[in-house]
């Protein structure tokens, strides 16, 4: 370069050099354009082949909801198919309940013309012995006849050894009718005569079975009484034996007291003692009825009827571990709807509250 500023500065300006440079800046930048071409091509065309690929994938996609769809409408085509098959069974069906329903009705008129025929066959039996008389009238005036003319035609004697037969088969007949009737009669007396025995027999020994429970009863409410003592919050009512809640239970609580197992003992010891003076084929148990007073219950329980369930299965529960037999306890709840003093004095409140025992039958 300094060579050149020397010959420029000898003979003048050299403008070659400054030529040569931008020339040479041009087509740098050539090459640079061509470089950014490039890289941008490759990357359009990376570009463009990702863009074919998600294309053949969405094509493949397009194939397989196509195979789908097409899978699709064949099933559908079945389901049609099926649609219209139990369709045709319905209609099928309601031909045959529509069919049986006629043999029904038909069934019911063959049963009336079989009445209607047994009718007919009775009459026939009346007019067999009307005719067996008027037959018997004919052979005697044929007799007489015959009598009469001296037997001069053979086709009569045949005649009358016709109606002869016809006669004693008719005679057999009714013979057999007669028998078969008095058979049945005979049959039908005994049956009403045994039923009658039988039904005699059943209300005594239910009556002799009532009365022996009635005085076991008895006797069971004697011996509570004797044992648990005359108090004034034990009594008999009709045929049951009531104690206050109160003696077992604290308010709207279904736990036995400490003090009601005590009386809870008194009851299991006379329980225990019933069950072997009653005979094994009378059918008892004691049931233990809970009852409550009409006021809304106040704690655990959603009613009066929850109430008086718990604490009458309690009683049973505590019965059972005293030695009582499962099968001779019951328990039943009333809730408040069976009391003894329509009152709303408290009073009448207390009386309400009680837990019963009843011996009865199963």
């Amino acid at each position: 370069m300094a060579l050149a500023r020397a010959r420029r500065g000898e003979s003048g300006m050299n403008y070659w050099p400054g030529f040569v440079d931008a020339l040479s800046t041009l087509i740098l930048g050539i090459i640079f354009l061509l470089t950014v071409f490039v890289v941008v091509q490759f990357y359009l065309q990376q570009e463009v082949q990702g863009k074919d690929t998600a294309l053949h994938r969405l094509d493949a996609q397009v194939a397989k909801l196509a195979d789908m769809l097409s899978m699709e409408k064949a099933g559908n085509t079945d389901l049609q198919k099926r649609l219209g098959d139990l369709r045709a069974s319905l209609t099928t069906a309601e031909s045959d309940r529509d069919k049986y329903k006629s043999l029904s009705d038909s069934a019911n008129a063959d049963l009336a013309a079989a009445q209607s025929e047994r009718d007919k066959y009775k009459s026939l039996d009346d007019s067999a012995n009307a005719g067996l008389a008027a037959a018997q009238g004919k052979i005697n005036d044929l007799t007489g006849s015959i009598q009469a003319e001296k037997k001069t035609s053979a086709d009569a004697l045949s005649q009358v050894e016709m109606l002869n037969q016809q006669i004693a088969a008719l005679r057999q007949q009714m013979a057999t009718i007669q028998s078969a009737l008095d058979i049945s009669t005979k049959k039908d007396q005994e049956a009403q005569t045994r039923i009658t025995d039988l039904g005699t027999q059943l209300n005594l020994a239910l009556a002799q079975r009532a009365q022996e429970l009635s005085n076991y009863r008895s006797e069971f409410f004697g011996k509570l009484r004797d044992i648990l003592g005359n108090r004034p919050d034990i009594r008999i009512v009709g045929d049951r034996f009531a104690l206050q809640s109160e003696i077992f239970f604290d308010t709207g609580k279904a736990d036995l007291k400490p003090e009601g197992h005590e009386e809870l003992d008194k009851v299991a010891t006379a329980i225990i003692g019933l069950e072997s003076q009653i005979p094994a084929n009378i059918p008892w148990v004691l049931r233990v009825d809970g009852h409550t007073d009409v006021r809304p219950v106040i704690g655990q329980f959603k009613s009066n009827w929850d109430l008086s369930a718990a604490r009458a299965i309690s009683v049973v529960n505590y019965l059972i571990e005293k030695g009582v037999k499962p099968t001779h306890l019951v328990a039943a709840a009333f809730g408040e709807f069976q009391p003894i003093d329509t009152g709303n004095t408290e009073d009448a409140y207390r009386r309400n509250r009680r837990i019963e025992f009843k011996l009865t039958d199963r």
